[in-house]
């Protein structure tokens, strides 16, 4: 007994410390993980927390902070007629950042978090763990166990339950959830090309308002200088400079608040009575239409407020509701309040409000932190496009292409050159096109009330089904969010015509882009997923399947997580030989923002071991990253020999479609292994001699201790020197180049659609050789051809 103990013991050590060295080698920021692990535990203390909320300024309300810049002008562009409308006006800002930004989103739409992970794909995700909805099904039941894979469960029959049902009902359902998604996120990346343009043209504008003889040709001239430095110097990160965001913003923030107390006193401080409601109904019932549609340009008191909860990262939700409710949310209704009241005296004044109300003495300072708060806002928001655009690549929503990871310490800190250069292309088009705030105002209040409209439904889903709310108060959030946010909508569709086309028709071209990268992504998998070969097809080949066995070891890449690919089949139909050890790769994406690294793959064996065919699948959550210096096929085959070290200790093989899961243990397992490594027992607890079994595993230390107390480490050391002689002999990259043709008889549009622009983003976007790392003369392309 005691030798037991000092065996479990030992063991457990080992297993800690190889623990701790796989979290070392993680490409995430290990202050940050520290800090998320103290908040899981509410050990915050209250001096932490202050540095937190005030670092969170520079990354979360940077565009949230510089909308003073341009909301009076869009909601005046005619001007002013009566001082009235500008204190009712006034009313509708503060009761709009009230409900909206405070409530909804700090209060409420944060706390729905991932993990600490914000967004639209955040919210996806976390409907996804806790119902079947995801379109390509190439989940199995070991990926629940995932220690980042946290859901709730509900009894059968609640109003949850029933929703759940409801959802996983009908395809249509589904299809139109993940359409909801993407639209929301196609209307992210219209933010990330109206943000940068009205933030800094506005910004710039403060040139004419002390140069009033200046050209506004030359304000957009250096708009546009500005956005092309901005935008060439993405591929460095905000790393090294990410530390200067928060002073900035913080600064920006405490000279608009300032400036507005200046501005109520000097000017008219009766503006103050605008906190009472009732000017809120005097300012409609005084106009018609145009008191309706000026909606439009009071609804861009709120942008930035989806980024808010999408850059939530690696802040925690308390930092954020503090930094908002004490430094925000009261400078933000500083500034409005003083920029009207300045406006009661000076109504002419309303297309530059903002820089005709700053005192003289500071013009010239407050003009560089305007220009610097608009560059800060608008890299938070070419930060965010890129961060959702790699979580749809993840879902195989989006085109293969270049990540590129520009921070060693921070997981979330990426770039992605193609989108850049569009960005800017179309960012630049944009502010050269319009050349005035007006129309790019429009444009971004459609891109920002269609985000919030998507977040809300969502999260009705999500109160169902993650925090089991009442339907009481989930009615009571709808009602109140939609009525708010559906007048809004009313209000922009006004404006179509003068500028809020422009986030349509982007939002509707990666649309289609999006909608049809995941048709031709969920074919091909249910290509794969019919056709695959049985198990009794492989059996029937004998050990050399049919074939000569040649020296080396064969990858072949796969999106199945079960079954064998119709690709080896065809491969071997056509070649009289493969390699003496076949491993079916498969790289699959979860709905978890991360994978731990001792996590990450599964292994089994295929067949009998005379085959020497193993299974491994790689999985990665929507933040991780599948880069270069992971040495991907090293950490494969340091599994699959760990593998065949603890495989010495089943009873039998695994033929089944379950894996050995790496990290992840069971109690009865654990005891059931080190009973037999020690020899008290004749016999292997059932859970742990089935062929679907899940094998523990700490170290590769720990496993030679069990093994070599094993009668069948002979066996083992032969297999194991078998796979490093076909390690040595060369590794060759099998993967499979599939050709989607639409049917003779398919409709005209489905055609267009597979034929042309499916065939075309397969032909510009970057290949599984590229994104795998695979040396090119390790590859081995099998082509075939399917139709849908």
């Amino acid at each position: 007994m005691d030798s037991r103990v000092e065996m479990d013991d030992e063991t457990e050590n080992k297993g800690g410390m190889w623990f701790l060295d796989q979290k070392l080698d993680q490409p995430m920021d290990e202050e940050a993980g520290r800090l998320r692990n103290m908040y899981r535990e509410k050990k915050f203390s209250a001096l932490l927390l202050l540095r937190l909320a005030f670092q969170s300024l520079g990354v979360v309300y940077g565009d949230l902070g510089t909308s003073p810049l341009y909301v009076f002008y869009n909601t005046f562009p005619r001007g002013i007629d009566d001082t009235e409308d500008v204190v009712g006006a006034l009313s509708l800002i503060i009761y709009s950042l009230t409900l909206i930004p405070l409530l909804k989103y700090v209060f409420v739409v944060c706390r729905a978090n991932d993990n600490g992970q914000g967004g639209t794909f955040a919210l996806y995700s976390l409907l996804c763990r806790h119902a079947k909805i995801k379109t390509i099904p190439n989940q199995h039941r070991t990926d629940e166990e995932l220690t980042t894979y946290s859901r709730t469960t509900f009894p059968e029959k609640s109003f949850a339950a029933k929703t759940k049902g409801w959802l996983e009902r009908q395809a249509s359902r589904k299809n139109s959830l993940l359409m909801l998604v993407l639209v929301g996120t196609c209307m992210v990346i219209g933010d990330g090309i109206l943000t940068p343009a009205i933030s800094v043209l506005s910004a710039a504008g403060g040139i004419k308002v002390d140069h009033p003889g200046m050209s506004n040709d030359v304000v957009v001239l250096v708009a546009v200088i500005i956005l092309v430095g901005l935008f060439s110097v993405q591929h460095y990160g905000t790393d090294k400079v990410g530390w200067l965001f928060a002073p900035i913003v913080l600064l920006w923030f405490i000279l608009i608040g300032a400036i507005g107390i200046i501005n109520i006193f000097k000017y008219d401080s009766s503006v103050l009575r605008a906190f009472s409601p009732v000017h809120i109904y005097r300012y409609f019932k005084r106009g018609g239409k145009d008191r309706w549609t000026s909606l439009g340009g009071i609804l861009l008191c709120m942008t930035g407020t989806e980024a808010l909860f999408a850059d939530l990262a690696h802040f925690p939700v308390l930092a954020v509701q503090i930094a908002f409710t004490v430094v925000v949310f009261p400078c933000l209704l500083l500034a409005y309040t003083g920029q009207a009241a300045y406006l009661m005296k000076n109504k002419d004044h309303v297309i530059d409000v903002f820089y005709r109300s700053i005192p003289d003495s500071i013009y010239w300072p407050v003009f560089i932190i305007a220009t610097l708060a608009a560059i800060v806002a608008s890299q938070a928001t070419i930060s965010a496009t890129f961060s959702i655009i790699k979580q749809a690549l993840a879902l195989g929503c989006f085109p293969r292409v270049k990540v590129v990871h520009t921070s060693k310490k921070f997981l979330g800190q990426i770039y992605i050159p193609d989108i850049n250069w569009i960005l800017m292309i179309l960012c630049i088009a944009v502010t050269a096109g319009f050349k005035n705030q007006s129309q790019i105002g429009n444009a971004y209040g459609t891109a920002v009330v269609i985000v919030m409209l998507a977040t809300t439904l969502l999260m009705i889903l999500i109160m169902l089904l993650v925090w089991h709310c009442h339907w009481i108060l989930v009615l009571i959030f709808t009602g109140l969010s939609l009525v708010v946010e559906c007048t809004y909508f009313s209000a922009v569709l006004f404006k179509v015509d003068q500028g809020g086309w422009v986030p349509l028709v982007i939002a509707a071209a990666f649309l289609v882009v999006m909608c049809v990268w995941h048709y031709g992504t969920v074919k091909r998998y249910e290509f794969e997923m019919h056709s695959k070969v049985s198990m009794a097809w492989i059996l029937g080949l004998g050990p050399s399947l049919g074939l000569v066995r040649v020296p080396g070891i064969g990858l072949v890449y796969t999106e199945l997580a079960s079954g064998v690919p119709h690709i080896f089949s065809h491969f071997i139909t056509n070649l009289p030989a493969i390699h003496s050890v076949v491993v079916f790769v498969c790289v699959k994406y979860l709905p978890v923002y991360t994978v731990p690294e001792e996590e990450r793959f599964l292994v089994k064996r295929i067949g009998p071991k005379s085959f020497h065919m193993f299974r491994c699948v790689a999985r990665y959550g929507y933040k991780d990253l599948h880069k270069k210096d992971d040495d991907f096929e090293k950490k494969l085959f340091d599994n699959l020999f760990l593998f065949v070290r603890l495989e010495s200790m089943m009873e039998g093989c695994s033929d089944s479609d379950e894996y050995s899961v790496y990290g992840q243990q069971t109690e009865r397992s654990r005891e059931g292994l080190m009973m037999k490594s020690l020899g008290t027992s004749n016999s292997v607890d059932t859970a742990v001699s089935s062929g679907d079994s899940i094998v523990p595993v700490k170290s590769p230390a720990h496993a030679n201790n069990m093994t070599a107390s094993s009668g069948q480490a002979s066996s083992q050391t032969d297999e194991l020197e078998f796979l490093n002689t076909c390690r040595d002999a060369g590794v060759v990259h099998i993967m499979g180049n599939t050709v989607v043709r639409a049917r003779r008889d398919s409709r005209f549009y489905k055609k267009i659609a597979v034929d042309y622009i499916y065939a075309f983003l397969r032909k510009i976007c970057r290949e599984n050789s590229v994104i795998f790392h695979v040396p090119h003369e390790s590859l081995l392309n099998v082509g075939q051809i399917f139709y849908v």
